[in-house]
């Protein structure tokens, strides 16, 4: 199997796993805990090192390091797109509903009225939906991919 479907696959199935983690641990509904979600970059990018090692010892340029990173994340974002809609219709019905509550504490903490409360949650609420939440990972991932290909590219590349 080529290392770019190798590497998407990879990003791809790696996150939704760490992904479902948070959602069967609960993490996401803990404040304290809910950036541990963020992890999935962490994930990528050593996905990105692992795979740009690979191509690079194909004879890769710089520019074809950065096109087959990208091309890794838009094959893990896929995958990112399709786990996401499981989690959020599927697994975790309510997660939206819980974030809600989640993001409400936290800005009650924060020391906000009311009123401040609902217009956030309010604006927030508009995102949060599957749809908007599976494109969001999928935008992420390939500009993930691309930033972090731009820098690793540097580092593995054909000389």
């Amino acid at each position: 199997m080529n290392i770019i479907v190798k590497g998407g696959l990879r990003i791809g199935i790696l996150c939704a796993i760490w992904t479902f983690a948070m959602g069967f641990s609960g993490w996401y509904r803990d404040p304290a805990m809910l950036m541990a979600f963020y992890a999935v970059i962490l994930i990528q990018l050593g996905v990105l090192v692992w795979g740009l090692k690979q191509t690079a010892a194909q004879g890769r340029t710089y520019g074809g390091q950065v096109a087959a990173g990208t091309l890794m994340s838009v094959v893990g974002g896929l995958i990112i797109i399709l786990s996401s809609l499981l989690f959020t219709l599927v697994v975790f019905p309510n997660y939206f509903e819980e974030i809600r509550v989640v993001q409400q504490e936290m800005l009650k903490a924060a020391g906000k009225t009311d009123a401040e409360i609902a217009a956030e949650v309010e604006m927030a609420a508009q995102f949060q939906t599957p749809v908007m939440q599976a494109i969001f990972g999928f935008i992420g991932t390939v500009f993930t991919g691309l930033i972090g290909s731009l820098i690793i590219g540097a580092f593995y590349r054909k000389k």
